[in-house]
């Protein structure tokens, strides 16, 4: 399926296509960080992106360790037609059973973790989570 630019970022440095995102991790070293979101909907995944996500402490531990995938449900922003086709695709072979659900995957594309929903944790807490699944 082919993406333009637009639709390959969800905001900045993140990506809308996890094949992409793996391509790179492989290069890089990197972990997948993918998030399924009701971004303009969902309280849980609001906090988790003004908490954890959106903060500069996040932003700095993702350049050097993650590659940033963001599967969006929004309600009220229009969606491109063939991303929402591959969110949907990917909401399915992932079993997707709410949002916020965060998955992590190695380089080679093997599932390190699953997370479903947003217990509150600081961003120094979420962090220290992702470097243990970095070793």
């Amino acid at each position: 399926m082919a993406f333009t630019a637009s639709q390959a970022l969800a905001g900045e440095g993140w990506l809308t296509n996890l094949e992409k995102a793996q391509e790179q991790a492989k290069k890089e070293g990197k972990l997948v960080f993918l998030e399924f979101t009701g971004s303009d909907w969902c309280p849980p995944c609001i906090a988790l992106k003004k908490k954890v996500l959106g903060t500069e402490e996040f932003a700095a531990f993702a350049k050097d360790n993650l590659v940033l995938v963001e599967i969006d449900f929004p309600r009220r922003k229009p969606l491109d037609p063939a991303q929402k086709k591959y969110n949907d695709d990917l909401a399915k072979k992932y079993k997707m059973e709410g949002v916020p659900m965060v998955l992590v995957f190695d380089g080679g594309g093997k599932e390190l973790s699953k997370d479903v929903g947003f217990s509150g944790d600081s961003v120094a807490q979420y962090i220290a989570k992702l470097k243990k699944l970095k070793k």
